[in-house]
C-alpha cells in the first residue's frame, strides 16, 4: 500500500468518477472536500457565540475575538472556517437564528457557484493615439491585421476602443471617438470578422457603441458600469452582452487617493445595484469586471485579485484586465514593455480564484499559459 497527498484544489468530481464512485455516491461526497474561508465583518457579538456554537456543532469551526463571548462590544469580525457540506447544513440552522443570522445565510447560499471551466481571451487594440501602451495601438487596416493575427493566436474577443482610459486621460466628443473606431469597424463588417470572433466596443457613448453594434458587434465594455441609460437600451435592443466594470471617478483623477469602507464590500454593492439595473433594462447577458487599476491602490488591485472569488456569488462571467499595468511597476519597478511576466503571475491568479475572461495585449502569450495551466488542473492522479 502506497499512499500519495493530493492537491487539495483538485476537482473532486473528476476524482471520485476515477476511482469509480456512483453518482450519488459523487454529489454527497464532493461537498466535503475543500475548506472555504468566509471573513464576517461587524457581526453582532450575540450572533457570533450562536454561530460558533452551530458551526462546532456541524463539524466547522468560527474563529472570533478572544472575549466575544462575554459580549463586551456590540460587534466583533470573525472567520467562518468550513467545507461546503458543512456549509449547507449551517444555512439551514442560521434560517432560524435571530441577530441577523437568517441574512448570513441567505449570503451564504449565494456562494454555491463554481468557477467556469472555460477561460476566454480577449485581445485588446486601442484605436488611437494615448492608451499606456504603444504597442497596442493601431489604425485602420493595420488594426484590421493585428486582429486576424490575434484570432490567428487564439483569441476567443477582440475589444476595440476608440478613447484611452488611463490615469489622467482626457475625454473626447463622441464623434471624435466614432472617427478613430470608424474605418476599422467597416472593414471587419465588410470582411464578417465577427463571423470568426466575438467583437467588443470598449466605449461609454453612445454613437460609437450604436455604430458598432449596427455592424456585427456582440459587447459592450463599459468602464463606467452603465451609467448611461442610452447605453443600456442599446445593449438591450442589440442583445448585446454588457460589461459592467467598476471605476471609482473617472480616469482624470481615479488615482487621486483612492479610499473605501472595504474595497471588496463596495465593489460588491456597486455590482448589484448596476446588474440590477441591467436586468430593467433588459440586457439578459452580464460580465463583471472589478476594474484593476481603475480608482484602486496597489493593495486595492491585489486584494480583488486574490480574492476574486468572492464575486462568484452573483453567478456572472468574471473579466480581469491587468495586463502591463503600473500596479507591476509599484512592485518590481518595470517599464511597460518589461511586465508581461508580472502580467502573466496576476492573471493565473485571476483564472484560479474564477476568472473567465481574460483581457490582455499578449494573446499568443497568454493562450499558451493558459493551455499549460488547464493541462496541470486536467491531471488527476
Amino acid at each position: 500500500m502506497r499512499v500519495i497527498k493530493l492537491d487539495s484544489n483538485s476537482d473532486a468530481k473528476k476524482l471520485l468518477n476515477k476511482i469509480g464512485s456512483t453518482q450519488e455516491g459523487i454529489k454527497i461526497m464532493k461537498e466535503k472536500f475543500g475548506c472555504e474561508l468566509f471573513y464576517i465583518k461587524d457581526i453582532k457579538t450575540p450572533a457570533a457565540n450562536i454561530l460558533k456554537q452551530d458551526a462546532l456543532s456541524v463539524g466547522a469551526e468560527l474563529a472570533v475575538e478572544k472575549d466575544t463571548i462575554l459580549c463586551k462590544s456590540k460587534t466583533v469580525n470573525a472567520l467562518l472556517i468550513v467545507n461546503p457540506k458543512q456549509r449547507r447544513v449551517l444555512i439551514k440552522k442560521e434560517k432560524f437564528q435571530p441577530f441577523g443570522l437568517k441574512k448570513l445565510a441567505d449570503i451564504l447560499e449565494g456562494y454555491s457557484f463554481s468557477k467556469r471551466e472555460r477561460v476566454e481571451i480577449m485581445g485588446v487594440i486601442n484605436a488611437n493615439d494615448d492608451s499606456f501602451y504603444h504597442k497596442s495601438r493601431f489604425k485602420d487596416k493595420n488594426a484590421v491585421e493585428k486582429i486576424l493575427r490575434m484570432i490567428e493566436d487564439g483569441a476567443d474577443i477582440i475589444d476595440i476602443g476608440g478613447v484611452s482610459s488611463r490615469p489622467g486621460s482626457k475625454p473626447v466628443t463622441q464623434e471624435e471617438e466614432l472617427d478613430r473606431i470608424k474605418n476599422i469597424v467597416d472593414i471587419l463588417y465588410e470582411r464578417e470578422v465577427y463571423e470568426k470572433v466575438t467583437l467588443s466596443i470598449d466605449s461609454y457613448a453612445p454613437k460609437p457603441i450604436s455604430y458598432a453594434l449596427e455592424r456585427g458587434f456582440g459587447i459592450v465594455n463599459d468602464i463606467t458600469g452603465l451609467k448611461d441609460d442610452k447605453v443600456c437600451d442599446l445593449c438591450a435592443s442589440y442583445g448585446a452582452k454588457a460589461v459592467i466594470m467598476h471605476m471609482q471617478n473617472d480616469p482624470q483623477i481615479m488615482q487621486n487617493n483612492p479610499t473605501y469602507d472595504h474595497v471588496i464590500t463596495d465593489i460588491d454593492d456597486f455590482f448589484s445595484m448596476r446588474v440590477e439595473k441591467a436586468y430593467k433594462f433588459g440586457i439578459k447577458e452580464i460580465v463583471l469586471d472589478v476594474g484593476i487599476g481603475f480608482g484602486k491602490t496597489v493593495a486595492h488591485n491585489l486584494l480583488l485579485i486574490k480574492h476574486l472569488n468572492h464575486f462568484l456569488h452573483f453567478n456572472l462571467p468574471l473579466l480581469i484586465g491587468a495586463s502591463r499595468k503600473s500596479l507591476i511597476d509599484k512592485i518590481v519597478p518595470s517599464q511597460v514593455n518589461e511586465r508581461f511576466p508580472g502580467t502573466l503571475t496576476l492573471h493565473l491568479k485571476a483564472v484560479e480564484q474564477g476568472a473567465s475572461i481574460i483581457r490582455c495585449h499578449d494573446v499568443k502569450e497568454h493562450f499558451q499559459a493558459l493551455k499549460v495551466y488547464e493541462a496541470i488542473e486536467d491531471t488527476l492522479i
